[in-house]
């Protein structure tokens, strides 16, 4: 099994090796793959170094799978490179997640969408994912008809740049700058560019992979995307209507058997999800789970997960093992 991961020295391809590593991913050979200044570099996989390679001396080694992490014009000039080979892609950039011919996958949620003939796979946006996991078994019970969701997301979503200007601001250092404005003690309600219509494209993400990966277009989805000071996962503020009338103590017993999901759920003894207890940790935890008292049918939710790993790592190397043990590689 020759496995790629092309933009393996940024924050998601580091944490994909690292997640490979930790899940026994039955990797033969593995392929770093990095910009042309970083080729050469040599870099440290289940005790051994390797050389981190270019993109064009990956594609003549044709992996069985590349897991990529490098940009959506990276993946949009190169998958279909690696996809006419034979080559299994698995792209965790926004270039194909909406794109009608590729399936865009959350493992727990609609892995049976999945087929030998996938060749580019998407890998959905890190706030969609944990959102959708949490989502699944009320949908399928009493079936959403809208979802109102606000974020507060970790600066290590923009990536390096971002987490060292939070930590310079702490320290009173003069820095690069990733965003319009400081972090430290602030939040940036703007994630990614504005659109036409008051939205940015991280809030569009959320609306429209929801959607697909659920497949069910009648969901109606409205987003806030919100920046916030952490390191360690993204928090979510969810409020669910729905078609049908609920059982409060049913709709935890379905996210308690959720693959994937940790409910931590005890105000009583102020347990509740918080992006500092998702660090380093695969779940999507959910708390804060109550009804909406000022109309019918609907629920609040609160949902953290970290945005590195299953947000972004993790989800990428669960679809590759789904993969591997359907036999559709």
């Amino acid at each position: 099994m020759k496995v790629a991961v092309i933009g393996a020295t940024g924050l998601v391809g580091t944490m994909m090796l690292k997640v490979l590593e930790e899940r026994s991913f039955p990797v033969t050979e593995l392929i770093p793959v990095a910009s042309a200044k970083s080729a050469g570099k040599e870099l440290t996989f289940k005790g051994k170094q390797y050389k981190v390679v270019t993109v064009e001396e990956a594609i003549a080694a044709k992996p069985d799978i590349a897991l990529f992490s490098a940009g959506g014009n990276t993946s949009l000039e190169q998958a279909p490179k690696f996809a006419a080979l034979g080559t299994t892609v698995i792209d965790n950039s926004s270039a194909w997640r909406m794109d009608p011919t590729k399936k865009l996958v959350v493992p727990e949620v609609n892995a049976q969408v999945l087929t030998k003939a996938d060749k580019i796979i998407a890998n959905p946006n890190c706030s969609t994912i944990q959102m959708v996991v949490a989502l699944k078994p009320l949908h399928e019970k009493y079936k959403i008809k809208r979802v109102v969701v606000s974020t507060y997301q970790s600066v290590t979503g923009t990536g390096v740049k971002a987490v060292d200007q939070l930590m310079n601001e702490r320290k009173g250092i003069q820095g690069e700058m990733a965003y319009a404005y400081p972090i430290d003690l602030n939040v940036i309600p703007q994630i990614d560019a504005f659109q036409e219509n008051g939205y940015t494209k991280e809030e569009m993400k959320m609306i429209k992979e929801t959607q697909k990966i659920m497949g069910d277009d009648s969901i109606k989805v409205t987003a806030t995307t919100v920046r916030i000071p952490v390191m360690g996962g993204h928090s979510e503020s969810v409020n669910i209507e729905f078609e049908n009338d609920f059982d409060l103590a049913e709709v935890r017993r379905l996210l308690e058997n959720q693959e994937g999901i940790l409910v931590v759920d005890d105000p009583a003894n102020l347990k509740y999800p918080m992006p500092k207890d998702a660090h380093n940790r695969d779940e999507v935890f959910v708390g804060r789970i109550r009804r909406d008292e000022s109309q019918p049918n609907t629920l609040n939710m609160w949902i953290v997960s970290d945005n590195l790993r299953k947000g972004a790592a993790t989800n990428a190397v669960q679809i590759a093992e789904y993969l591997v043990a359907h036999q559709l590689i």
